[in-house]
C-alpha cells in the first residue's frame, strides 16, 4: 500500500498552481518535485505498480513536464534518474527545456546494496569511478547537445545531489554552466557544525585551515603541473539547500561561513587556500602518490539556502518535502569565490 508521502495530491507542492519562474522558491519547489518523481518511479517499479496504480506521473506532469527517459543502473537495474522535458517551447531561459534529476539512497532490499556502495564511494571520493556516474554523464552530455542552447537543469537529493554536483563540475570544465539544484548534498566531514560553543568551533576551523593551507602549499610545490579547479569552477554557482539538523549536509554552512569570517579578519587568502582541497588528496600529492580527482564536495561558489525552521527528527531534516514548504524560514547567502587574490 502506498504511503501518503508518495501521493502528489496529498503531500506534493499542490499550492503552486501558478508558477513564477523568476521566483527561486518556486524553482526550488519544482526541482524537488521532479527529484521526488524519480523516487516514485523506482517505488512504482519495485511494487509493480502500472497504469492507474502508478503514482509517479503527477510529480512532473503538474508542472507541464513529460518524462523523456529513465536512467537505469547497470548493476541493480534500479531507476536512479530521469530526464524531463518541458511540454512547450520555453518562452524564457528561466524555464528549463530539460531537467535531469537524480534520486538519493533508497534503503529497500532492491536498491540497498548498490546505493550503500555508492554512498561509500561518495565518502571515499571515488564516485566518478562508478558506472552510475559514467552513465549519468553520458545522458547529460547527450541532453545538452540535444537542447541546442535551451536551458538545462540538474537536480538531485542526497546521493543524487552528489551525482548532480559531480556532473555539474565536469560540464562546467567543458564550458557548459548548467543551473543546478542540490538538495541535502553530502559533505563528508566531522560534524563541527554541531558544536554549540562558537569560540571552540571557530578555533577548530581556524586550526584546520592553517593545516590545510600548509598542506596545500606543499602539494602545489610537489606538483609539476599545478591545476586550480576552483579558478575554473568559480563562475558556476549551484543552488545548495541544507538543514542544520541534517549531519549529512550541515557542514556546508560552516564551510562557507568560515571562509567569509577569514575574509573579515584579514586572512582571506589563507581561508581560500584551505578550502580548495581535501586533506586526503593533499597528502597524496605531497607524498607523490596518484590523486586524479579533487574533492567532490568542495565548491568555490554557491547560492546557499538554509532551512532555519525546527524539525522533529533526522528524517524531516534530510527529507525532500521541506524544500517545497512555502512557509519555512530560510536564510539565503550568495558566496562568490574571489579569483583575483588567490595564492599561487
Amino acid at each position: 500500500m502506498a504511503s501518503e508521502g508518495e501521493i502528489f495530491r496529498l503531500s506534493g507542492p499542490v499550492h503552486l498552481t501558478v508558477v513564477d519562474w523568476n521566483n527561486i522558491h518556486h524553482r526550488r519547489s519544482i526541482a524537488a518535485s521532479l527529484v521526488k518523481g524519480v523516487y516514485i518511479l523506482e517505488f512504482d517499479r519495485q511494487q509493480n505498480r502500472h497504469g492507474s496504480q502508478a503514482l509517479a506521473l503527477p510529480w512532473w506532469d503538474f508542472f507541464h513536464f513529460k518524462l523523456n527517459q529513465v536512467l537505469i543502473d547497470d548493476v541493480d537495474l534500479s531507476i536512479f534518474g530521469a530526464i524531463y522535458e518541458y511540454k512547450y517551447q520555453s518562452p524564457t531561459p528561466k524555464i528549463p527545456q530539460y531537467v535531469i534529476a537524480f534520486r538519493g539512497t533508497i534503503t529497500k532490499s532492491d536498491t540497498r546494496s548498490q546505493d550503500f556502495k555508492l554512498d561509500l564511494q561518495c565518502i571515499r571520493n571515488t564516485l566518478h569511478q562508478s558506472s552510475r556516474f559514467q552513465l549519468a554523464m553520458q545522458y547529460v552530455q547527450y541532453t545538452v547537445g540535444l537542447s541546442r542552447g535551451a536551458s538545462v537543469w540538474l537536480a538531485g537529493h542526497s546521493l543524487g545531489s552528489a551525482m548532480a554536483l559531480l556532473v555539474g563540475k565536469d560540464m562546467t570544465k567543458m564550458g557548459y554552466f548548467l543551473e543546478t539544484y542540490l538538495l541535502n548534498p553530502p559533505f563528508p566531514s566531522l560534524p563541527v557544525e554541531k558544536i554549540k560553543n562558537e569560540r571552540v568551533k571557530l578555533g577548530i576551523r581556524f586550526a584546520s585551515s592553517v593545516v590545510n593551507a600548509g598542506l596545500s602549499k606543499l602539494a602545489v610545490n610537489s606538483s609539476q603541473h599545478h591545476y586550480d579547479p576552483f579558478v575554473v569552477l568559480s563562475n558556476w554557482i549551484p543552488y545548495l539547500f541544507v538543514n542544520p539538523a541534517d549531519p549529512i549536509c550541515s557542514e556546508y554552512i560552516g564551510y562557507f561561513e568560515h571562509r567569509k569570517k577569514m575574509e573579515e579578519i584579514g586572512v582571506g587568502q589563507l581561508g581560500r587556500l584551505a578550502t580548495k582541497d581535501s586533506m586526503t588528496s593533499m597528502f597524496s600529492r605531497v607524498l607523490g602518490l596518484e590523486s586524479d580527482s579533487e574533492a567532490l564536495h568542495l565548491l568555490p561558489s554557491a547560492y546557499l539556502t538554509i532551512n532555519r525552521g525546527q524539525v522533529p527528527d533526522f528524517n524531516a531534516a534530510h527529507g525532500l518535502h521541506q524544500w517545497w514548504n512555502p512557509y519555512f524560514p530560510c536564510q539565503s547567502v550568495l558566496y562568490k569565490y574571489n579569483t583575483t587574490t588567490c595564492i599561487e
